[in-house]
């Protein structure tokens, strides 16, 4: 039964016994504690609340849900899925726990010529709370199910709430019985595996108050009017009426997973146990794809687009990891027009308005693709920095800061360094990596008002604003270096008299030079000087409220005190190399508008020292030819050394001058105004170099998107740029020797020697595989007699590949007949690791001897693991000298398995 048609039958069901059918609410459901719908029931809360009167007493429907808090172990289990439909039927004051039991019981037992899903009575279970004798009978007294199969549980599985006050109540869960093949017997308590939940009955009969957690409770008393609310997996449910182990393996999921295996040429399950969390790395990654893929599917389908935040950043990260999957097995062409019409021709089926908003949602999917792709590039580049500067300094593992930087700032998976860093000889601190991680979602809690405040209430800047009088001064403009007075100190966000050295302080001057981040540019450092001695070393400049400029600093010599004199130092070095960058943000906007039109606005800048990036408008990619040219624009207007002034007017006289207002930002009534030249003009508050030809260079590095509609350029100047570009040339140089040709010629020279090595590449595999096999027949001559078996155990050169040692194992095996019990171990060297691959007969199986088991033992002689399946299985490690034990201890363990099976 397709998964449409059991969506259907639910409905039709429900719909007989009088229930509303209602549509399925959108992925993005109003509620603002909720990034997607993520249960069944969302939008009957009104109801259930008491917000809202239900106009309907009995209701179903199929709702499209969208869990992500573990999307990370989507793949690894046959339980994660990130999109998922939830079948429901849901009663508001009209029947209970006779009805809901009685409706459930017949429908899933009804035979399917009859409308039911056809279950066998006998193969169900179900659960109850611990206390709740009226369910445990019900089912006993309504069904044909036996008081041994009611099992109690505890308040974590069985009893409801929202979390909050308002309504709960214990549920009643639905399990079947998938056969000895999936588990233990037992019933659910036992195994969840074999005993899969397929519908969970909610009775909400009681009112919660005090709820500490949803676990920590009081029960104010019964409901007033008690309401039903069932959800059924519909996943779950059509991997049992189809037959199959998985959600991956159902109809509208694993046409995806199969195109993706074609794609890879790998076959699905080859390598991996019955249960997913015995799974080869492989297959978890096609497993990834299919579920990815189709979530993005419904996600762009309900309105969601990529972006860097909440809801957009969830559907980017899933379509990235679906990609990088994709090259992890192998394809690095674009994978997703390959995939995502596959998944919009099974989900249409349910979601016909897929269809009608294809070209949209391809567009948006396919684009991000793309971009993903560019900042692998970008990537790569900088990763074989990263591994080059390793390697000078003589180390063996790439920092884990490096590791953090590739991922955070290119958005370069940790599992492709892992991959590349290894190619290179290098091992990835990836504990560094884990902690800056764990940092950064620590820091993304808090929201950018955190920032500004550094987590201190604002009424404490509040006091020393209204102390001070007047706003702070801002003296950046035209000095580096400010005399003030302390006018505020604060140590862990509390206001104090003095601070010593060594602690970390924030401190507020009556007037200062350092300008605080905003507009996209970065906040100054330098230090603060005390007329007593002491030495403040500023690190971050903020303004938590209108009027206050906070210096977040350490003190690092001698004692500061509120009142005191102090003289402010700007780092000047930081200072121009961020005014620079600024600038050339200004003039990059300017190029590429009058490229592209007044359409593409800024959306959004970030001004580093020697370095910015550059978001704007624009509905496609930025062509090569197009940005060379904004490029070029640039760097002759810096050749032109125009003057950069700064001019304070209204916002009308702004405006008629033509300057732009910048996206995000907020202007008074009297705005700043920078020129560059008569070229380009903007309404900003940043600072400035004060003529174009102090930028020296400008260099954009590339083109991506980070959302649907909008653009982002990343850029160097200065001397960064120089660095760039003298490291680029010294390449080229060293190819234009090396290959005795001009630069210009480099292209095209470079194309010819690749398709030459690809075609060498594959006549060498072309003549290995032959090589490998054409020795099978001599081999086959030396294996084993061992108590009545054939073993032969079998190391290879070093550098045969995996797939001609899969393919000489089988063969060999096939070789040695099946008139008598064999076992093949073949072990090789493979890009410096090594490999063994490990293949039974039935009769070997017979008498116990499994391919796993001995993977298992020759893999711990290897310092590695591995696993599969009983006829084959493959393994690995990191040391290759200890091949020698692995072989002796694979002959010892069919020794021993042979005379305890014989």
């Amino acid at each position: 039964m397709e998964t449409a048609q059991i969506r259907r039958r639910w409905l039709s069901y429900f719909e007989r016994k009088g229930h509303q059918v209602v549509a399925s609410a959108p992925l993005l459901y109003d509620d603002p504690n909720l990034l997607f719908v993520n249960a069944g029931m969302v939008p009957f809360k009104p109801y259930f609340l008491g917000q809202e009167t239900p106009p309907y007493q009995r209701a179903t429907s199929v709702q499209k849900c969208v869990r992500t808090q573990d999307i990370d172990e989507v793949g690894k289990t046959s339980r994660h899925g990130t999109f998922f439909q939830m079948n429901g039927n849901f009663s508001f004051g009209d029947y209970f726990k006779a009805g809901a039991i009685e409706y459930a019981w017949e429908l899933l037992t009804t035979a399917q010529a009859g409308g039911g899903y056809g279950l066998d009575p006998d193969k169900l279970w179900v659960t109850v709370y611990t206390d709740d004798d009226e369910a445990a009978d019900l089912w006993v007294q309504l069904t044909s199910i036996t008081a041994d199969r009611v099992v109690r549980r505890g308040k974590t599985d069985n009893y409801w709430s929202m979390g909050v006050p308002g309504p709960g109540g214990p549920c009643s869960e639905i399990y079947v019985d998938r056969g000895p093949e999936y588990g233990p017997d037992g019933g659910p308590a036992v195994d969840e595996d074999r005993f899969m939940e397929i519908w969970n009955l909610v009775f909400m009969q009681h009112e919660l108050s005090a709820v500490r957690s949803k676990e920590d409770y009081d029960i104010r008393g019964d409901l007033p009017n008690k309401n039903i609310d069932t959800g059924m997996g519909l996943e779950r449910i059509a991997s049992i009426l189809q037959g199959v182990d998985n959600m991956y393996e159902i109809d509208e999921v694993y046409p995806v997973l199969e195109r993706a295996a074609e794609l890879a040429g790998k076959r699905y399950g080859a390598h991996s146990g019955q249960d997913a969390g015995s799974s080869h790395p492989d297959d978890v990654r096609m497993r990834v794809v299919a579920d990815h893929v189709r979530s993005a599917l419904m996600l762009i389908g309900d309105g969601v687009t990529p972006g860097n935040e909440g809801r957009g950043y969830v559907l980017r990260r899933m379509l990235r990891r679906a990609v990088r999957s994709m090259r992890l097995l192998g394809v690095n062409d674009p994978a997703l027009p390959e995939l995502l019409p596959v998944s919009m021709e099974r989900m249409s089926k349910s979601y016909p308005e897929l269809r009608r908003d294809w070209q949209r949602i391809s567009e948006i999917a396919y684009a991000e693709e793309d971009a993903f792709r560019r900042t692998l590039s970008a990537g790569t580049t900088i990763l074989d920095t990263a591994v080059s500067r390793t390697k000078s300094a003589g180390a063996a593992t790439l920092a884990g800061d490096d590791a953090f930087m590739l991922h955070d700032t290119y958005g370069f998976p940790i599992d492709l360094t892992l991959e590349m860093a290894a190619e290179q000889g290098l091992a990835v601190d990836e504990d560094g990596f884990r902690r800056l991680m764990k940092e950064q979602r620590q820091r993304a809690k808090a929201d950018a008002a955190a920032k500004k405040t550094g987590h201190t209430d604002t009424h404490v800047y509040r006091e020393i604003a209204d102390a001070l009088g007047r706003a702070v001064e801002f003296t950046g403009y035209d000095e580096v270096v400010s005399e003030a007075v302390v006018a505020g100190l604060l140590v862990g966000g509390e206001m104090v008299r003095t601070a010593s050295a060594g602690q970390d302080v924030e401190v507020v001057l009556d007037r200062t030079p350092f300008y605080a981040e905003g507009g996209g540019q970065l906040a100054d450092g330098g230090v603060i000087r005390l007329a007593g001695g002491a030495v403040i070393e500023v690190h971050d400049v903020q303004k938590p409220i209108n009027g206050v400029v906070v210096h977040r600093a350490t003190v690092r010599d001698g004692e500061v005190g509120v009142g005191e004199a102090a003289e402010g130092l700007v780092d000047i070095a930081r200072r121009r190399s961020i005014s620079r960058a600024h600038t050339a943000t200004h003039m990059v906007h300017k190029a590429i508008r009058e490229a592209l039109g007044d359409t593409a606005t800024q959306a959004g800048s970030e001004n580093a020292p020697g370095r910015f990036r550059f978001d704007f408008n624009a509905t496609s990619a930025l062509p090569h030819s197009v940005l060379r040219d904004v490029e070029a624009k640039v760097n002759v207007m810096l050749l032109e050394d125009l003057a950069v002034k700064a001019d304070v007017m209204t916002q009308a006289e702004a405006v008629d001058s033509g300057a732009m207002a910048l996206f995000g930002e907020k202007y008074g009534d009297h705005v700043r105004v920078v020129s560059v030249g008569d070229w380009a003009r903007e309404l900003c508050g940043g600072t400035h170099a004060q003529r174009t030809g102090q930028l020296g260079v400008v260099k954009l590095l590339g083109e991506s998107s980070i959302g649907s509609g909008v653009r982002r350029v990343e850029a160097l100047v200065g001397t960064d740029a120089y660095d760039f570009l003298a490291r680029e040339a010294a390449i080229v140089g060293q190819l234009t020797e090396a290959l005795k040709v001009r630069s210009e010629e480099l292209p095209e020279r470079i194309d010819a020697i690749l398709t030459k090595l690809r075609d060498a590449e594959k006549e060498i595999a072309a003549v290995r595989q032959q090589q490998v096999l054409a020795d099978a027949g001599r081999l086959v001559e030396t294996a084993r007699d061992v108590d009545g078996m054939s073993v032969l155990v079998h190391r290879t050169p070093d550098g045969v590949g995996g797939d001609d040692i899969r393919r000489l194992v089988g063969d060999l095996r096939g070789r040695l007949g099946q008139d008598r019990p064999s076992v093949v171990a073949v072990l090789s060297v493979v890009k410096e690791r090594p490999l063994v691959v490990i293949a039974t007969n039935e009769l070997a199986r017979q008498r116990g001897i499994k391919a796993g088991e001995l993977v298992r033992v020759a893999a711990a002689a290897l310092g590695g693991g591995g696993g599969g399946k009983d006829d084959m299985a493959q393994g690995g490690g990191t040391q290759p000298e200890a091949i020698p034990e692995a072989m002796s201890r694979i002959e010892a363990a069919v020794r021993e398995r042979a005379g305890a099976g014989g």
